[in-house]
């Protein structure tokens, strides 16, 4: 089995007295599924602001591709490979479909903001690759008869597809999804499951926090569930569905809940 592109060791997130993530392990492997379960107050929130920057843990070492992120600014973990989708469309609407693709890619972008202000060649062909970029990723999520409508004019289900197909502009090694399947129709939710299985065919780790046991248990190779901030198992669908501890914290069958 290859190394963990994301490893997380002994990980503790605190809140004045609160103790919201006690002395979590945690690995992801490149081109792995990973749900995050458990129920409401269980520290998942928590551990995914932290894995995504926007929390710096209390203690413990969180490291990507070998490399510890201790001190990296929540805008450098994009730079690195990090990628978040967030519960709501953040999208910039009075922009087309492919606009706000291309607007993921200010990171990757080779032309420097002089050149770009000053026209030249560079600049030129940098944007039109990016905008051959932005209309295949749009492709990929069935996004493509849209690619040049204003963000305003599409339904709530193509805006989540539009924040994955941003996201993967950013070109990440690991994408954080939270809760993406919230708000969508059940023919939706099998649409983001394929293109969710397609992003981790092409190598891209993927984290996710999802509601829906039944889309998580799925979609993921792996399930880490948390309680009261302590995870308390962690293994494939099937363990977890009957792993006794699970179920007691659920009180009941984990895959017939609807909420976590």
């Amino acid at each position: 089995m290859n190394s963990p592109l994301l490893q997380a060791r002994g990980l503790c997130k605190r809140f004045g007295g609160l103790h919201a993530v006690s002395d979590l392990d945690l690995d992801v492997r490149a081109g792995e599924v990973v749900g995050v379960i458990g129920p409401n107050g269980a520290g998942k929130t928590t551990t995914f602001n932290m894995i995504a920057g926007a929390f710096a843990p209390t203690s413990g070492t969180l490291a990507f591709d070998g490399r510890s992120l201790a001190g990296v600014p929540t805008h450098g973990f994009a730079p690195r490979g990090i990628v978040r989708t967030f519960q709501h469309n953040k999208s910039f609407d009075s922009l087309s479909v492919r606009e706000n693709v291309m607007v993921g890619m200010h990171t990757r972008m080779p032309a420097s903001l002089w050149r770009v202000l000053a026209g030249t060649p560079d600049s030129y062909r940098a944007e039109r690759e990016a905008r051959r970029r932005a209309d295949e990723l749009v492709d990929f999520v069935g996004l493509g008869e849209f690619a040049q409508a204003e963000v305003s004019t599409l339904s709530f289900g193509q805006g989540r597809l539009l924040e994955i197909a941003r996201g993967l502009a950013a070109g990440p090694r690991l994408m954080l999804f939270d809760e993406p399947a919230a708000g969508l129709a059940p023919g939706e939710c099998a649409r983001l499951e394929e293109i969710i299985l397609g992003i981790a065919r092409q190598g891209i780790a993927v984290l996710l926090i999802e509601h829906d046991m039944r889309f998580l248990m799925a979609l993921a190779d792996r399930v880490a569930v948390l309680n009261f901030g302590r995870k308390i198992a962690d293994g494939t669908p099937d363990a977890v569905r009957a792993d006794p501890a699970v179920i007691e914290a659920y009180l009941g069958n984990v895959e017939n809940l609807a909420h976590a």
